[in-house]
Order: structure tokens, then sequence, then C-alpha cells
């Protein structure tokens, strides 16, 4: 359990205070809600772009990292489809400068011509190094318009493609920016050896000044039912061919989500799931091969993706999949099986627990997902899970018609 107290600033900034005095650390962790799902379809990449713009210099603070540096502090951010995070970890007497720092970027940003044209330069290499030039580095750009046609995930975080982000002006990044990095479109969480009015006049003296802003509400295309299998086969340099099947699935905080991710578990988190076993152990058909789900706040998906050992073509590799999957849909899971991945997610959460940053973290995602007690409630919903529930989930979802194929071929 993650223990909290809570307030919201008259500007509709919502805190969270995690108090733990096992440390000298203190973490900040801000999330806006705000990330590609967001994006205009002709001008993507812009909640990623923003995480780094968020770094080159503010209303009043020219250098973000300098005088965080100063105090012994560390800081780094992400983004994904659903959010944009931001967080600092600082010795706990020091953590007025965090404060300090990232109220004046939520404030307002320098805007500054020479910022943007470095940091569209800086995403432009990622974009090349990390998806264009990196061997199947580019799975994403092609799957995910393969199995999203109308849902803004059927872009990548990094854009759709390079010309977006050459082609972004100030203009665009003000209006993005007024639009989403609002005090009442964030979270902040404060973790460690805090107390919580302490940081109430903190959040009061740095935060609350800042002005609310009118929210867009977000009106998202829903995704259609797929009602047939969809295939795509690609060929580039690689060290060898790869399969990727993707299903679509429910939401994080949607009903029978752990169910999914359970099922999901059983047939490809470790070395003893049931696609490992058979097609990498006993048969050598795969090197190496996986099952996941993207866990995202929309409808995701349950992703098996695997590599080919040499010989052995996409299509001998696909059926043998399938014939894993036509098993597991036919044979009840065992108690035992299920007991078996329900003690590796328990796991995880409990590791994932064991960082200070890390339950700032959680409890921001909880917040920002409608509720801040999902955080607690992970656990239950784990063990709640039942033989029936995996079996009625797999049914709805491994279906062959809601299925994208993607053969990745070694040219």
């Amino acid at each position: 359990m993650i223990s909290y107290d809570s307030f919201i600033l008259d500007n509709g900034l919502k805190v969270f205070v995690h108090q733990d005095f096992s440390t000298p650390t203190a973490a900040v962790n801000i999330v806006y809600n705000v990330g590609s799902r967001d994006e205009e379809e002709h001008k993507t990449g812009f909640a990623h772009l923003f995480e780094h713009l968020m770094f080159g210099g503010s209303k009043n603070i020219p250098s973000y990292d300098t005088p965080l540096q100063k105090v012994g502090g560390e800081n780094n951010a992400f983004t994904s489809p659903d959010i944009t995070n931001f967080y600092i970890s600082l010795p706990a007497v020091n953590l007025e400068t965090a404060f300090w720092l990232e109220s004046d970027r939520m404030m307002a940003l320098s805007f500054d011509q020479k910022v943007l044209d470095v940091q569209q330069k800086v995403v432009i290499e990622e974009f090349k190094q990390r998806y264009l030039n990196q061997p199947y580095g580019d799975v994403w750009l092609k799957l995910r318009p393969l199995a999203y046609q109308v849902h803004p995930y059927r872009w990548a975080t990094i854009g759709k493609e390079i010309s977006h982000i050459e082609n972004a002006v100030m203009d665009d990044v003000r209006n993005f920016f007024y639009k989403h990095y609002l005090p009442n479109n964030a979270i902040l969480v404060v973790a460690g050896p805090v107390q919580v009015e302490e940081v109430k006049q903190l959040a009061k003296k740095w935060f609350e000044p800042i002005p609310a802003g009118k929210l867009t509400p977000r009106n998202l295309p829903k995704e259609p039912i797929q009602t047939s299998a969809r295939f795509l086969e690609v060929e580039a340099k690689v060290p060898s061919d790869a399969l990727y099947k993707v299903y679509h699935t429910k939401g994080r905080h949607e009903g029978d989500f752990n169910a999914i991710d359970l099922a999901s578990d059983i047939l490809g988190r470790s070395k003893s799931s049931r696609l490992y076993n058979q097609l990498v152990k006993e048969n050598h058909i795969f090197n190496s091969v996986n099952a996941y789900v993207t866990a995202s706040l929309d409808p995701g998906l349950l992703i098996i993706q695997g590599n080919l050992n040499k010989g052995v073509s996409i299509e001998e590799g696909d059926a043998a999949v399938q014939a894993v999957l036509d098993e597991f849909l036919k044979n009840p899971v065992s108690e035992e099986e299920l007991q078996k991945v329900k003690n590796q997610a328990e796991s995880t959460l409990v590791f994932s627990e064991v960082e200070l940053l890390n339950r700032a973290m959680n409890l921001a995602f909880a917040a920002n997902a409608g509720n801040v007690e999902y955080v607690n409630q992970e656990s239950g919903k784990i063990q709640a899970v039942t033989v029936d529930d995996i079996s009625t989930q797999s049914q709805l979802i491994l279906k062959k018609e809601n299925c994208s194929t993607m053969y990745y071929r070694a040219g």
C-alpha cells in the first residue's frame, strides 16, 4: 500500500504527498495529461518535442540543469501516447529548488527560436538513430497504423514522420504549450521525508500564482472493432526474420484488463512460458519470443513477437505460434499455472514500490488516470483473476479476425 495525503490548489493543480522518513532524498514528479494521442494527425511528435523543449530554459531560468545539479539533484522525463512525465530526485533539504524550477517552466517557456532549432535537430536525430537506422527500429512505425485505423495510437510517440518535426514553427509550440501545459491539466506528487504542511506552503508559493487555463475536452475517435485479419509484409537489412502479431484489447483500467495481462504472461512473459517452452526450447523455431500488453489508457494491444532461427520460414513460425494459441484456447489454464504468473505479477508490483521515485510515479499515473486509489487496488485485482476469466477473455481477444500480423523479412 502506498499512503498519501492530497489537496488541490485554487488553480486546479492536484497535489499528492507520500511521506517516507527512511531516506534523506525527496522525489518530485509532475505528470501532464498530454501525450501523442492528443496531437493532430498532420502535426505529430509534438508531445515528445515538448519534453525536450521543457529543458531548454523557461521564463526566468535560462538553464534548467545547472541549479539542480548545484543542490545535488538529478532529473529526467519521458513521453508516452497518454502522458508526459517529468521527475526530480534531490536531497529533501533542497526541496524548494525543485518547486522553483518546475513552477517556472509550467508558467512559461522561454520560447527561444534557438532552443527550438536545437531541439528539433535533437529529436530528428533521435528519430533517425532509434527508428530508421536501427534493426527493427521502424516496427512500430509500421505496426501501429496496421492495427489502428482511426485512433491516434496509430502513430508512434516520436511522430508519424520526420517532416512534422522539421516543419514545426514557434506558433505551433506556443499553441501546444498553452493548450496542455496548465496547472489544471497536471498532477504533482512529492515523496520523501517531507511534511504535508510544508509541501502545501511550497505549492501555494510557487504554483498557485500560475493561472488555470481553459481545458479542451478530449474527444478522440473510438477505434472500431476489428472484424477481419490484417497483414503486412516488409523487408529490411536485419539479422533475422521476425514475426509480429497484435490483438486489440482493453484499456489499462477497464474491467478484465488484469485477466488479459495475466493471459499474456502465461503465453510469453518468461522462459517458462508456453511460447518460449514450445517454440524456443523444444522445437527450436524461434531464438526469442514473448508476449505482453501495452497497458495504455485507451484500448490497447496484446503483442506476440519473435525472431526466427535460421532456416525456419516466417510462415512456419506463424503456424507454430497459432498452434500454441489454439491449444491455449482449447484447454483451460491450470490453477498452478495461473498462480505462477500471479506470483510473478505480484513480485513485479512489490519491486516497483521499493524505490521512492517509483512510488511517486505510480501515484501520479493513477491520479492522472482518474482514481489515485488504482495504485493500491492492483494487487487485489491480480489475485481476483480466475481460470474462467483467463479463458473468457482469451476467447474474446485471441480471435484471428482481431489480429494484425506483420512479417519482417531479413533482406
